[in-house]
């Protein structure tokens, strides 16, 4: 029997075990540093077992990786090199949901040529994306189409009856993620020229997306999409995006909450003995005086706009001291995030992927066609990211424990092979794409619009 190791028992790890135990034929080894979290996933199921670990221990998360067949890390990006150089020591398949950095991509050589499986971005975004991406752009390769653009966009937000907050937002993980997120630089492609959006710029560069029955966001563009050129083979295409959708109004608040410099990671206080309202002031140089006008006449806006507002609301303008010793401006913003924008007990999140493409197929007219997710958390169950990324992990580490991925190295999810079992299983598991068709006059080419 194959014994799977799972390294983090946090947000998304419940789908991923529970689908792995319910499958049968697997062992599957649980790890976390609170033992506690990872044995009430487990729930006294005879093929699981839960371990209390550190992965920052690398004596004993060795010794947990010779004992495995796979590992899968749910684990922060950060410490996937240092899993995947063990595995590769120790001649271990992995699994994760992240990115493929720079770190991860130099061990692909390496681990073809011991066979190796490394599986990555196979969680939602990046994930479903890219595996609902790949199989229509075969599909219209298959019937003598090429792709002119793809336009993606993804956004996980609060459901309509649990968005009950003004920022429109709520975080199923850690929010210093999205934080650091927000100074990424973008990139992407329309018409055929390359649009370069600075880390600075990112949330004035934007417009509304109005998705079929989801309603209408606002999209940003989430880092540079001109590689996904290259990885999903359409080169030649004319236009290709990667973009975030948040609810209206989001992308002008975080942009205020730059300017503000709330994620400034150098400047530090001691907030046992200093107050939001305190810090605001010397960010604004407004101390002792009227600090709505002080942060008004600094962001340059009304002092009655709706982001003053939303400061106050998340307590940033409060006199109550936070308790959490020294830390920087950036802690204390995401320690306000982690205890304001929370979901309570029974809401629901919402999943929403929407793709454009705009295929081209010889003697026939310009084609759009739309594939969209919307996916729903069940109410005091799983939230709906942990549904779209745990189970795509959990499939696809069942596959490579069955043996029916085949390819080696380091790979993503964009091959026959892997996605299409993938797409199947979600669909069973109740998560679903809808596609739509329609053809395009030779003036109705829009990337941004509908």
């Amino acid at each position: 029997m194959k014994q799977l190791l799972i390294l983090g028992a946090g947000l998304v790890a419940r789908p991923a075990v529970r689908y792995l135990l319910e499958k049968g034929g697997l062992q599957v080894v649980l790890a976390d540093q609170m033992v506690d979290k990872a044995e009430a996933i487990i729930a006294g199921h005879a093929n699981g077992r839960a371990v209390r670990m550190d992965a920052k221990d690398e004596t004993l998360l060795a010794r947990q990786i010779t004992q495995s067949d796979i590992v899968v890390s749910l684990l922060p990006w950060t410490l996937h090199p240092v899993i995947a150089r063990l595995c590769l020591a120790h001649g271990k398949h992995m699994i994760t949901a992240s990115y493929v950095k720079d770190e991860m991509q130099a061990l692909d050589t390496p681990a073809r040529e011991k066979g190796l499986i490394f599986l990555n971005e196979v969680g939602v975004d990046p994930g479903l994306d890219h595996m609902s991406a790949m199989q229509i752009i075969d599909a219209v390769r298959r019937d003598g189409g090429r792709i002119d653009s793809f336009f993606s966009y993804c956004g996980g937000l609060p459901a309509l009856e649990s968005n009950n907050n003004p920022l429109g937002y709520k975080f199923s993980w850690s929010p210093e993620g999205a934080m650091l997120a927000a100074t990424n630089d973008g990139r992407y492609k329309e018409h055929g020229k390359v649009i370069e959006v600075p880390g600075d710029q990112l949330f004035k560069h934007y417009w509304l997306k109005s998705v079929p029955g989801a309603g209408v966001f606002e999209a940003y563009v989430n880092r540079d999409a001109l590689p996904y050129l290259s990885i999903y083979g359409i080169d030649d295409a004319a236009g290709m995006y990667r973009g975030t959708l948040r609810n209206v109004g989001y992308c002008e608040t975080w942009d205020f909450i730059k300017q503000l410099g709330l994620l400034n990671r150098k400047m530090m206080f001691n907030f046992d003995e200093v107050t939001p309202r305190e810090v605001l002031a010397n960010i604004v140089n407004c101390r002792g005086k009227d600090l709505r006008a002080g942060i008004s006449k600094y962001l340059k806006i009304p002092e009655h706009s709706l982001t003053l507002k939303k400061l106050e609301w998340l307590g940033l303008l409060s006199d109550r001291k936070l308790k959490i010793g020294t830390a920087s401006v950036f802690d204390m913003f995401a320690h306000t995030l982690k205890n304001r924008l929370v979901y309570d007990e029974g809401e629901m999140d919402l999943l929403v992927m929407h793709h454009e493409f705009e295929a081209i197929y010889p003697d026939q007219p310009r084609q759009r066609i739309q594939s969209t997710l919307i996916d729903c958390g069940i109410p005091g169950g799983d939230s709906s990211m942990s549904r779209t990324v745990g189970y795509p992990v959990g499939i696809a580490a069942g596959l490579v424990a069955e043996g029916k991925i085949t390819q080696t190295g380091v790979l993503r999810p964009v091959h026959p092979q892997i996605y299409e079992p993938i797409l199947a299983e979600c669909r069973r598991l109740g998560i679903c794409f809808k596609e739509r068709r329609s053809d395009l006059d030779a003036d109705e080419r829009s990337y941004w619009g509908d």
